[in-house]
C-alpha cells in the first residue's frame, strides 16, 4: 500500500485492490472525496491517475473512508 500524506480533515479517498487482498492505493481527500491534485507528490499524482483509470479492471470503485475511525474508539476524530 502507497501511504500519502491526510488532510486536516482526515479523510482518504480508497482504491481496494480487485485482485490482491489488502492492496491499496489511498490519496487524502475532503469529506466529498475530492482530492487536491496539486498537493500530491508527482509519484502519488500520477498514482492517482492510474488508479482513476484503471477502476473496474484493477481497483474497485473508491470509496472515501476515515482511517481514524477505525483505530480510535471514541467519537472525536472524523
Amino acid at each position: 500500500m502507497i501511504a500519502t500524506p491526510q488532510p486536516a480533515t482526515g479523510f482518504e479517498l480508497r482504491f481496494e485492490s480487485l485482485f490482491n487482498a489488502g492492496r491499496a492505493l489511498a490519496f487524502p481527500c475532503d469529506p466529498r472525496g475530492r482530492v487536491e491534485i496539486d498537493a500530491l507528490s508527482e509519484r502519488a499524482r500520477l498514482n492517482y491517475y492510474y488508479a482513476r483509470a484503471v477502476v473496474g479492471r484493477e481497483f474497485a470503485v473508491p470509496a472515501v473512508v476515515c482511517p481514524q475511525r477505525r483505530a480510535q474508539t471514541s467519537a472525536d476524530g472524523c
